[in-house]
């Protein structure tokens, strides 16, 4: 089984947008983790979240399920996920299941960082 490698990192100029660079497996197994990272910048009042899927090789429902249980709160506090440079396996699972349609899907970092800055 593959593992997951979750990294933060501050882009933008106004130091308020987090990158989350996820690889590996997003499954039941790894969900916790995953969980734990978003958390953990919702409580510091991050709300701005560029999800960067270039490295994820697997997504499972509970995976989506991470991103679904904290949009609502996400926008809610004026912020966003939005989703960049993610394989072509991954859109499909994300278009499958009509999350094209809830989230924005990007292919650069900076076409995201562009958006938040609109706001």
């Amino acid at each position: 089984m593959q593992k997951l490698k979750i990294s933060t990192q501050v882009v933008g100029s106004r130091k308020d947008i987090i990158k989350i660079k996820v690889s590996g497996f997003l499954d039941a197994h790894t969900v916790p983790e995953m969980e734990e990272v978003v958390q953990s910048l919702m409580k510091k009042g991050l709300y701005k979240m560029i999800v960067d899927l270039e490295e994820l090789s697997y997504i499972s429902s509970a995976g989506l399920g991470v991103f679904m249980s904290v949009i609502g709160d996400i926008r809610d506090n004026r912020g966003d996920i939005i989703l960049i440079r993610m394989p072509p396996k991954i859109f499909k699972v994300f278009d499958l299941l009509g999350f094209t349609e809830i989230f924005t899907m990007l292919n650069q970092e900076e076409e995201a960082i562009m958006a938040f800055n609109k706001n």
